[in-house]
């Protein structure tokens, strides 16, 4: 196949453009369905007359439909999208990309995804669906999943579907309450995830930051050491990376530790851990859940972040989790290879 792509850059560039313009097309609008079109032009950073005529040539070919809500695809336009994924895949470099990332940040696999969620809102779905892709190649009935909060982990939760073999999981979320809105604290997500994949869900209802005294106490209760017990033997954990700053900031972080956190030169966030570019731990949010230390006690860990903005902070995380599955997009790909 890649000989082909090679010999058909050559002969017919022109081709090639226009076939992963309309591939472009057709995913975002699989992605967003139903969508307008001046949406959709905004989205791919495209005029609306080029969007216009190239959703009436799809249109024509019956691969899209539209109605009052907006565009959508046909089931022959699913069908291609789904027979194109690999072609456009190698078309686009990012089985290359994502070798190279493999190598540069030593970590077990990485997918990538095309664009960049910093730039396009799409591209946050699109890690979503491969995440969800991920999880469905390693779960088995009975297994159990801790999912993380924030807004790239209630994006894998709106992308997930349901499977036979995922009515047995349990989900569970990797610890407790963050200073964050509702929709993007782990409860909330490990609750959709659950019932999006007709799976089974248990919450873990406790704050965020706790005194060691509150600590203590806490995790003795029946009721969350029954649900602590059962995070601590999960076979998967899911969760995001974050850019340090911005999440003490989301957090509502107290200023004090918000200092010491800028001044120790904080990039990334995971698990209420704050890392250094060197993967450093330099300050630490006291929470109940999965701990740094437990993730190489579990078999798998997918890591999902995109954006070229999260570049330092993934690289960072990845030097303390080399074993996880990171899931991210071209735009912080092409930011870690050096493109």
């Amino acid at each position: 196949m890649q000989s082909l792509l090679e010999a058909q850059k050559k002969l017919l560039p022109d081709l090639l453009e226009v076939m992963q313009k309309r591939y472009q097309i057709l995913h975002s609008i699989s992605l967003m369905a139903p969508i307008g079109r001046r949406a959709l032009a905004a989205s791919l950073g495209m005029s609306e007359r080029v969007l216009r005529s190239e959703t009436e040539f799809l249109k024509g070919q019956n691969l899209l439909s539209t109605d009052v809500s907006g565009m959508r695809l046909t089931e022959e336009g699913q069908a291609l999208l789904h027979t194109l994924n690999d072609l456009m895949r190698e078309a686009l470099g990012l089985k290359e990309l994502e070798t190279a990332l493999k190598q540069r940040l030593n970590v077990a696999r990485v997918v990538v995804v095309a664009g960049d969620s910093d730039r396009s809102p799409w591209v946050k779905k699109e890690l979503g669906r491969a995440c969800v892709a991920c999880m469905k190649e390693q779960l088995r009935p009975g297994d159990i999943v801790a999912v993380a909060g924030g807004t790239t982990m209630a994006a894998v939760a709106e992308m997930m579907t349901p499977d036979p073999k995922l009515a047995d999981v349990l989900f569970v979320p990797a610890r407790g309450g963050l200073g964050e809105d509702v929709e993007n604290q782990a409860n909330t997500i490990c609750a959709k995830m659950a019932e999006k994949a007709t799976g089974r869900y248990r919450l873990l209802h406790v704050p965020d930051q706790l005194s060691g005294e509150a600590y203590a106490s806490l995790i003795e209760e029946p009721a969350v050491k029954e649900v602590l017990e059962l995070i601590q033997s999960c076979r998967m954990v899911v969760h995001g990376i974050g850019e340090a700053v911005t999440m003490a900031k989301r957090r509502k972080t107290p200023p004090v530790e918000m200092e010491k956190i800028i001044a120790r030169h904080a990039v990334a966030e995971a698990f209420g851990y704050y890392f250094n570019e060197h993967g450093d731990v330099v300050h630490k949010v006291k929470t109940v859940g999965i701990q740094l230390e437990n993730l190489p006690h579990v078999e798998h860990v997918i890591a999902v972040a995109g954006g070229a903005s999260k570049a330092k902070a993934i690289q960072a995380y990845i030097k303390r989790a080399p074993h996880s599955l990171l899931v991210t997009d071209e735009g912080a790909a092409k930011a870690l290879v050096g493109d």
